[in-house]
């Protein structure tokens, strides 16, 4: 890999912009933007600033360990790479190049349920697997998967709750990006001038067997990206309720994760159902754009449930010290989604490699700036 990208990126931002140039504006724009007028996002990333430390010293932090366990699951620091359905289109079998490169650093990966490959093609990078679960219209698909994940040794279940209905995206009408995926003059001369990303990810799909598709469903009902989904491969939650949930976690013999709470009282109903984990999200500022940020919400939540669940929080993850932030104010661990794929779009698995050993040594980097040898050490009386 020598002379790639990876090595001139030196934070988060510079594997973002690296990714930026590769892509097409609408793959791009998928990956990047929130919804609507994308208030979201930088309510997010404000949350996230406004958190100050108040450092110890002469702590002799010679040795400084990141490492902790993640819903049961060993980590080499406290984050997990977080489901995200558009990582084919980024780079050539996404998929697979997060979950070898999470296996290669020690974090989980979660594999999505709107992958363009089968989980059984995923779980062979090995490493230690999450699944996600959006529902079908069709319930009885969606059991058969959350049962092959089970199988195939997925620890954790991950039901996303924030998407009931589907987001407002209006970018995606502009550019083609939409489901199905349409070409127009616009984005037809925009994929154009990417060429390495035309010819390295749809030219070998191409070569591969043609344009992917929606993974994990019968052959009957499988789509491709670029064609009208039959109606029983679309997803569908308007309808998904605490007792369809109560089920799952009969169901499921693993961990059981509620991923978007924002709220005490939902946490405090999950945790009555028997839930293991939930992850405090607003989905990135990708779903309402008034969605209180996660940070903002995280307080009242661990009040509620942290003695008796295990709290995770994403949203807007770039540095290490936003892993310690979130640490320290209680939770468990971070999920990181955007992050990771910019490192796939930039050098793919070597650049996710790039993104999560960036995310690590800065958090041990921090840890040691604030003289907490252990993750047992970021404790609240270091906050500002």
């Amino acid at each position: 890999m020598a002379g790639a990208p990876t090595f001139g990126c030196f934070n988060i931002a510079d594997l973002r912009a690296s990714c930026r140039r590769r892509l097409p504006l609408g793959v791009w724009e998928y990956l990047e933007r929130g919804v609507e007028d994308e208030t979201g996002m930088a309510r997010n990333r404000a949350a996230l600033d406004a958190v100050t430390f108040r450092p110890r010293v002469l702590r002799n932090v010679e040795a400084v360990d990141a490492s902790t366990s993640l819903l049961g699951t060993p980590a080499s620091f406290p984050l997990a790479i977080a489901p995200t359905g558009a990582a084919g289109l980024v780079w050539y079998q996404g998929d697979l190049a997060l979950a070898r490169a999470a296996a290669r650093v020690g974090v989980p990966f979660t594999i999505s349920s709107a992958s363009t490959m089968d989980l059984e093609q995923i779980a062979a990078a090995g490493g230690r697997l999450w699944f996600q679960l959006y529902m079908w219209a069709d319930r009885a698909l969606s059991l058969d998967v959350v049962d092959r994940a089970a199988a195939l040794g997925c620890e954790a279940l991950l039901v996303t709750l924030d998407l009931p209905v589907p987001p407002n995206r209006e970018y995606l009408h502009r550019n083609g990006f939409g489901t199905p995926f349409r070409l127009n003059a616009r984005n037809m001369a925009d994929i154009l001038r990417h060429p390495r990303w035309l010819a390295g990810v749809m030219g070998r799909y191409f070569l591969d067997g043609g344009v992917p598709s929606q993974a994990n469903l019968p052959d009957r009902l499988r789509n491709k990206v670029t064609e009208t989904a039959h109606p029983g491969a679309l997803f569908k939650q308007d309808n998904l309720d605490w007792d369809e949930v109560a089920k799952l976690r009969e169901r499921w013999p693993g961990r059981l994760v509620l991923k978007g709470i924002l709220r005490a009282d939902d946490a405090e109903r999950a945790a009555g159902i028997g839930v293991d984990g939930i992850v405090v999200s607003n989905h990135g500022g990708r779903g309402f754009d008034f969605s209180v940020a996660p940070l903002d919400a995280l307080p009242a939540i661990l009040a509620a449930v942290g003695e008796r669940v295990e709290v995770l929080l994403d949203s807007g993850i770039r540095r290490g010290s936003d892993v310690v932030k979130a640490v320290t104010l209680g939770a468990k661990g971070v999920l990181a989604g955007r992050a990771p794929l910019y490192g796939l779009g930039a050098a793919g698995e070597e650049g996710v490699v790039r993104a999560l050993e960036l995310l690590r040594s800065e958090t041990v980097r921090s840890m040691g700036l604030l003289g907490a040898r252990s993750i047992s050490e970021l404790d609240a009386d270091l906050l500002g």
